[in-house]
């Protein structure tokens, strides 16, 4: 992983909403449409892989959400050593990628994520945001990939009332400050 300094420095918390930049994390994309692409992700990660459109599925270590039918994205729960993230990403390569069952490609970089919790994220997210949340905020594990003040974003549904926001890093700085300028006036 790059050594980076983000514009995101601190935490900030309003009324009924906490938004905290989460510590560099292990980010995977992986490809492929056979079902032995799909029975080696689970044999490799100990998670069925999830089929059925936006939705997820995780272990104490892992989360795997589907973004296509022949596309999923791998994030670990928790901030993981450079050694820990390349035996992961070594493995899932020798057992898809090099054996032509599909790719696997790390954009650790790529990606910034941020938690959002409170009571009042949904409403924050709907001011900026053209998806309709109503059914999404009571799905745990659902995922939507959407336009959030005009940046693509993927927003995974950990629990209820608390959200990991995916942004490209090019757009982070500019997503984050929106964010802290619409969470001041909900």
């Amino acid at each position: 992983m790059l050594n980076f300094n983000t514009p995101i420095i601190d935490n900030k918390e309003y009324s009924e909403i906490k938004i905290s930049k989460v510590e560099p994390i292990l980010k995977i994309n992986l490809r492929g449409k056979s079902r032995n692409f799909i029975t080696k992700i689970g044999k490799e990660l100990s998670i069925i892989a999830p089929v059925d459109p936006n939705t997820s599925s995780s272990n104490e270590k892992l989360n795997l959400l589907w973004l296509s039918p022949d596309e999923w994205f791998l994030y670990s729960n928790n901030k993981i050593e450079l050694n820990d993230s390349n035996l992961l990403e070594d493995k899932l390569f020798n057992e898809i990628s090099k054996v032509k069952l599909g790719s696997v490609t790390n954009v650790s970089d790529h990606w910034i994520m941020i938690n959002l919790n409170g009571t009042k994220i949904f409403e924050l997210l709907s001011a900026g945001c053209p998806f309709n949340f109503n059914n999404f905020k009571n799905s745990k594990g659902a995922v939507t990939q959407t336009l959030l003040n005009h940046i693509d974003v993927i927003i995974h549904n950990n629990n209820i009332n608390d959200l990991n926001l995916f942004v490209r890093r090019s757009f982070a700085e500019h997503l984050w400050s929106w964010l802290n300028d619409s969470a001041r006036f909900i």
